[in-house]
């Protein structure tokens, strides 16, 4: 990779990263933060799930998705399913109402980028998010 390229993808994700930041701050999609769509969205795809598996599919550690998933459960977007095996270890499921809140911020979400992206072609959207997924996926460890 040569350096003016590495430079211009360097600000530019900074410049992404504040920008973001600014949206999420100024324009409030809803009752979640980003935590919680990202903890309801993986049980919403992939099902109920403890938070030792919710950890590693979001590559933090244990501790922290405890204390995201203690407050999802406190606001009734998720509940505690008890491991019959196990009576230290639940999983959690999504309720209604944490469904409800969940598509409503994403469908929020949604429009937001729809409209930052309405004057793309379908082909740049596709390529954008393809690109967006690679690098995503090159920073797991991080």
């Amino acid at each position: 990779m040569n350096e003016p390229s590495l430079e211009t993808i360097e600000l530019e994700l900074a410049i992404l990263i504040r920008r973001v930041s600014l949206i999420t701050t100024c324009c409030k999609f809803g009752n979640l933060d980003r935590s919680a769509y990202l903890l309801l969205h993986q049980i919403t795809a992939h099902g109920s799930a403890g938070v030792k598996t919710l950890a590693n599919e979001s590559h933090l550690d244990i501790s922290t998705v405890s204390r995201q998933a203690a407050t999802l459960e406190q606001k009734g977007y998720v509940y505690r399913i008890p491991d019959p095996l196990d009576g230290r270890a639940c999983s959690f499921q999504i309720t209604e109402l944490g469904a409800k809140e969940y598509n409503e911020h994403k469908q929020a979400r949604l429009a937001k980028i729809a409209d930052n992206l309405k004057t793309w072609s379908d082909e740049e959207c596709e390529v954008f998010g393809q690109l967006l997924r690679k690098y995503n996926n090159s920073i797991i460890n991080i």
